[in-house]
């Protein structure tokens, strides 16, 4: 509760948030406070040590240290002590914040390497809230656990803000397993469940939903990572449709599935927001037909303001007005949306296109397949290949050639990757992304 009593405390004064995501090393931590230019820190005690390790070069002032709980270091304050000390007045501020004023800096997952820092204003912020009450069709009876950590867009700005917008409940914890989801709906009446992806695989691997009173739901929301049509059917199965809802930090959500017709179009991310005009363009900027594919553009007023300390990529990734996402769609006649892949992620194989996410959809209809990640590697003959890295489901075993064997009849044989490797796990973001530049990286280090 303490970091959105931080986080609104922060939007009335017109002070700039900056979430930090817990899992990154000093190193990153250090990257993002120095780029932000971050004036004060406040941590917990469990990441003492990892602040501690790079405290020499921040060059932050004294009391800019804050503890949220004990013990705390002596070289930071208690975060309920100084609350304490304050008088019960109206906070000091500069003036009336204004609605293109920051709001945060929330730094992108880092797919595709060094994270860049979205400049959020306090009018995107508003919008994506507006947008997310239709999207959930909320009201103040609403209760939702908030699945997604709040330093990502998904968990704040998806989730909490809007229900607190709306006077609806969050519940709120640091980590949440299966089975203690399905208990907290059951004890609570959980309305709108919105989880990761992943979270259902793994709901369905360690829990039997038979067993559980799931009747208080009224809709499912899943997106933030690619979902798998074989699990789409796994939960339709049971009586449960899933609806997508597509977007990026940069934008926030830019389309969604109405839950009324989620049974009905199984794999699309639905029709763009209320507050919000998308198109799919070629490289021209042209609009594309239905069925063709292209890359999404988004304009209106939940964009970020840019790129903080960064005009270049501000200016290459809005463009008149447009901002251009990267991500690889196509539409049916209906306008529905159909993600196809990240523009980045495509790789060129002998003069062809291959959309990797095409082979992992194939993949995933496997049964002993739990987790899959394709990339372009180097290669002499054709320019780039593909590679498939793959995990499996505990107590699963596989070949190469099985694994290669499966595609053969489902995919073009151009689109069938030349290697194969077997994981534990995938290298992937906060939010459940591959990152898909480390696979590369193992790749080209593994070259003899």
């Amino acid at each position: 509760p303490q970091y959105l009593e931080i986080y609104f405390a922060l939007s009335k004064i017109g002070a700039i948030l900056v979430p930090l995501n817990w899992r990154l090393a000093g190193p990153e931590l250090e990257f993002i406070i120095k780029d932000s230019g971050c004036k004060m820190l406040i941590f917990e005690p469990e990441f003492e040590e990892v602040i501690a390790s790079i405290r020499p070069s921040l060059n932050l002032s004294n009391g800019s240290y804050i503890t949220v709980g004990e013990p705390h270091p002596d070289w930071s304050n208690d975060y309920e002590s100084s609350i304490s000390k304050q008088p019960n007045l109206e906070p000091y501020n500069n003036g009336p914040v204004g609605e293109e004023d920051p709001h945060i800096i929330m730094y992108t997952s880092g797919t595709t390497g060094i994270p860049k820092g979205a400049v959020l204003s306090h009018r995107k912020t508003f919008f994506n809230v507006l947008n997310a009450d239709i999207i959930y069709n909320l009201s103040s009876r609403d209760i939702m656990i908030i699945s997604r950590p709040m330093f990502h867009s998904g968990g704040l700005l998806v989730e909490a803000s809007p229900f607190l917008y709306k006077g609806g409940t969050i519940i709120i914890r640091k980590r949440f397993r299966p089975p203690e989801i399905l208990e907290t709906i059951q004890k609570y009446g959980v309305t709108i469940l919105e989880l990761p992806a992943t979270v259902y695989q793994f709901i369905l691997q360690e829990c039997d939903l038979s067993k559980y009173d799931l009747r208080s739901i009224r809709c499912y929301f899943t997106g933030g990572e690619r979902i798998p049509i074989s699990l789409l059917k796994d939960y339709l199965n049971r009586g449960i449709a899933l609806s997508q809802i597509f977007g990026q930090t940069e934008a926030s959500t830019i389309t969604f599935l109405s839950a009324e017709i989620a049974d009905k179009k199984i794999g699309s991310v639905g029709l763009p927001v209320f507050h919000g005009e998308v198109r799919i363009v070629d490289k021209s900027g042209k609009s594309v037909k239905p069925g063709e594919v292209g890359e999404i553009i988004i304009k209106g007023p939940t964009l970020m303001s840019g790129y903080w300390n960064r005009p270049d990529l501000t200016a290459e990734t809005i463009r008149d007005g447009w901002l251009y996402t990267g991500d690889l769609a196509k539409k049916d006649d209906e306008g529905y949306f159909y993600i196809v892949d990240r523009g980045k992620d495509m790789y060129i194989s002998g003069g062809e296109n291959v959309y990797p996410a095409e082979i992992e959809k194939v993949f995933f209809n496997h049964p002993k397949v739990f987790d899959v990640g394709v990339v372009g590697v180097p290669d002499e003959k054709w320019g780039e290949v593909g590679k498939a890295y793959l995990v499996l489901k505990p107590g699963e075993t596989m070949t190469e050639e099985e694994a290669l064997r499966f595609l053969r009849g489902k995919v073009g044989k151009y689109k069938i990757p030349k290697y194969v490797e077997f994981l534990p796990e995938l290298p992937k973001t906060a939010s459940g992304k591959i990152q898909k530049f480390q696979l590369k990286e193992w790749h080209d280090k593994a070259k003899p």
